[in-house]
């Protein structure tokens, strides 16, 4: 009769982790704690956010061509004068001191009111931006941060194979000593050690890559994710039809609205090309002074001493372009291509982000039932295990079975957490193609950590 190997501990990978976690003396941060840091530090947010500055600071820009202009002209001029009647003659020179106020206010400039509203679209696509931008990040933080919770899963589920493996190879070595088992099990529980160490290796260094990119994403050291909470029940996208999903994101994700702002931008650009060969109206008025220090001999009044004149005027101006060598016409005809361009960009944009729902959704279904099946094939895999541990005591298994059942076991705990943190990512990525992700969302994947 075979010496029996001591039983392998069932490890809660989860409780694992959080072992892990209160043997390093850390505060664990909440998804819900870490999505103000990333926000105030990621990149792309920011650059979302500098841009929707940019569209606000250029859609006033445009405004001021609605708005009245006002002006000041200042000058000073040395004037040389020669007259001469018949056989008479005569010269003079003189200074004039000239300053004034020049003042326009549009009155009918359709090209200026085409350019505000070229502006205000552009501000809200920009809005629009920063938006998709946010939820972008929170995509990703999520992915960072369970990332690091399915390494630190795989790391405790090697460390636990690599301890269950070492007792089952000090039970061979003993039943060899004794003569119960030939040299075969030893060998074969010392590679699947070997093994095991390899792998722990592995997942130590991947356990640190996927922490640094975490912590990339947030600007701050030392993070150490919440497991998840156990027992958990994952959700289910709500509604249940694809369909719905679907129609909602081809019309309310971030890129399809901003492409749907972009072709109202470039019907307004044809209007507003058009709008270069219409008529303008103008009212323009000015006040001004000028001095003659010397005196201006054109002056009848003072001739030789100091003078002063004021003049005021105030009138409407109409521009009208009649021919300006075709440049109108083909303006126009470059702005319509474009508009067929954006037309485009939009339809193709449609069609994948109806894909990408469509993908979105499948996914977290197909996660859902793959979780049920790998819950179903963890207990089938612990029943497996301990049967073949007595049928090795009893000498009706060898060690190779006992070392399958130990690999299939922690194997399949690993895809069960990965499979689980799919889900929860994929749920996110969901209501993104939908472009209805919001911090609610992401509190309600928090809701399922494990407290502190």
């Amino acid at each position: 009769m075979r010496l029996p190997a001591r039983p392998p501990r069932r490890i809660s990978l989860t409780l694992a982790a959080l072992l892990a976690l209160a043997g390093g003396g850390a505060h664990a941060q909440s998804l819900l704690q870490l999505y103000p840091q990333a926000q105030g530090y990621d990149a792309a947010v920011q650059s979302a956010s500098a841009q929707l500055q940019a569209s606000q600071a250029r859609a006033e820009q445009a405004r001021a061509g609605l708005l009245p202009q006002l002006g000041l002209q200042a000058g000073a001029q040395h004037n040389w004068v020669d007259t001469s009647v018949g056989s008479l003659g005569s010269n003079s020179s003189f200074n004039v001191l000239t300053a004034g106020l020049v003042g326009s206010q549009p009155l009918y400039r359709p090209a200026n009111r085409i350019a505000w509203d070229q502006g205000q679209r552009a501000y809200e696509s920009a809005r629009v931006n920063l938006a998709g931008a946010g939820q972008d990040l929170i995509v990703r933080l999520a992915q960072a941060y369970f990332d690091v919770l399915a390494a630190q899963d795989a790391l405790a589920s090697v460390r636990a194979l690599k301890t269950a493996v070492s007792q089952q190879l000090a039970a061979a070595q003993r039943n060899f000593e004794v003569g119960n088992a030939t040299i075969t099990d030893s060998r074969e529980a010392q590679a699947r050690f070997d093994l095991a160490s390899a792998q722990e290796i592995a997942s130590e260094n991947d356990l640190r890559v996927k922490t640094l990119a975490l912590e990339q994403l947030v600007g701050q050291a030392g993070i150490h994710p919440l497991a998840l909470a156990q027992p958990i029940v994952l959700p289910a996208p709500q509604p249940a039809d694809v369909n719905a999903w679907v129609a909602q994101a081809t019309e309310q994700h971030p890129g399809v609205v901003q492409a749907r702002m972009a072709l109202d931008i470039a019907r307004l650009e044809t209007d507003r090309a058009r709008a270069a060969g219409q008529p303008t109206v103008d009212l323009q008025a000015s006040v001004g002074t000028s001095r003659y220090p010397n005196g201006n001999p054109s002056i009848t009044l003072a001739p030789t001493t100091g003078a002063r004149t004021n003049n005021a005027s105030i009138g409407v101006v109409l521009n009208w372009p009649l021919f300006a060598g075709y440049a109108i016409e083909n303006r126009v005809k470059e702005t319509l291509a474009l508009q067929d361009k954006a037309r485009a960009d939009l339809d193709s944009l449609q069609r994948t982000v109806s894909q990408s729902a469509r993908a979105a959704f499948f996914g977290v279904q197909s996660g859902l039932s793959q979780v049920k099946a790998l819950e179903a094939a963890e207990h089938s895999s612990q029943t497996a295990l301990q049967a073949n541990l007595i049928g090795y005591q009893v000498g009706v298994r060898i060690n190779i079975d006992v070392l399958n059942a130990q690999s299939q076991l922690y194997q399949t705990q690993r895809d069960l957490a990965r499979a689980r943190y799919d889900v929860l990512v994929g749920l996110l990525r969901l209501k993104q193609a939908a472009g209805a992700l919001s911090v609610d969302d992401l509190a309600g994947v928090d809701a399922l950590l494990a407290k502190a």
